[in-house]
């Protein structure tokens, strides 16, 4: 699916996970917003199973001169990660940006967690952003120039009890960000990891309100984080004013972590 518009410029972004909660606010942060030096980024973005939410985020999407594609896969997938990134170069010309933030939860104390609830998250969390990055690699290291953001979590600095899978791929998604940085930085392409707090999403909307007040008292800030707050700190390290910022872990959590 496909909602083109004529477009000069040349930041083109690749998001995972885009139809719901952050992802969705990045995807719409670096459409809309002055991003990378240009006026706008051309966005495609990945998206499991919502058809619906993706054909509304189009059509949310309306600026002159960006486009916008949706593209239906399984991250977890390399075969499916390298068809979409080779789909969604041949649409934008190429590509500059990659934003590694599909994700799930299936949370339960490590006695009641099954070893697929284990495996699922692992791949959706972890592999995925393998799958993505090792996908987009070479064309960035062609063309000397790339900016890979990975979604982590404070949890993964913390701890969480009953995330004891999440945790520890969010976790790796850090360790994953630090090598990638360290292999990349000399061909032109920075990677660091931007690790949300408690965000209002479709995940913190489960909770009841006593809960939320709970972890409301333990952020110094007060209140849970938007995702509009992620996103906006995404967009930084995708612009020239965080050209020299790699292998970085950015906290947006409202002071959780420090």
């Amino acid at each position: 699916m496909s909602n083109t518009k004529t477009s000069n410029h040349n930041r083109r972004a690749i998001v995972t996970g885009g139809t719901r909660g952050i992802g969705r606010a990045i995807v719409k942060e670096l459409a809309s917003r002055s991003c990378c030096g240009v006026l706008f980024s051309d966005v495609a973005f990945v998206y499991n199973s919502c058809d619906e939410c993706a054909e509304e985020l189009m059509s949310e999407i309306d600026y002159p001169g960006t486009k916008i594609f949706g593209f239906k896969a399984d991250a977890t997938s390399l075969e499916q990660a390298q068809a979409t990134v080779n789909e969604a170069i041949e649409k934008l010309g190429g590509v500059d940006i990659l934003i590694n933030n599909a994700g799930i939860t299936r949370d339960n104390l490590l006695l009641r967690m099954t070893e697929k609830d284990f495996d699922d998250v692992i791949n959706a969390n972890l592999k995925s952003v393998f799958n993505y990055t090792k996908a987009v690699i070479k064309p960035m290291i062609n063309q000397k120039y790339g900016r890979i953001v990975n979604i982590a979590s404070v949890v993964a600095l913390i701890g969480n009890p009953g995330q004891s899978n999440y945790v520890a791929s969010k976790a790796g998604v850090i360790g994953f960000t630090k090598a990638m940085a360290r292999e990349l930085a000399s061909r032109g392409i920075t990677v660091n990891a931007v690790a949300p707090g408690f965000i209002q999403t479709d995940m913190t909307q489960k909770l009841t309100d006593d809960q939320k007040q709970k972890l409301v008292q333990n952020i110094p800030m007060g209140r849970m984080g938007t995702p509009q707050d992620v996103a906006k700190v995404v967009a930084f390290l995708c612009s020239k004013d965080a050209d020299y910022i790699t292998g970085q872990v950015i906290s947006v959590d409202g002071g959780m972590a420090m």
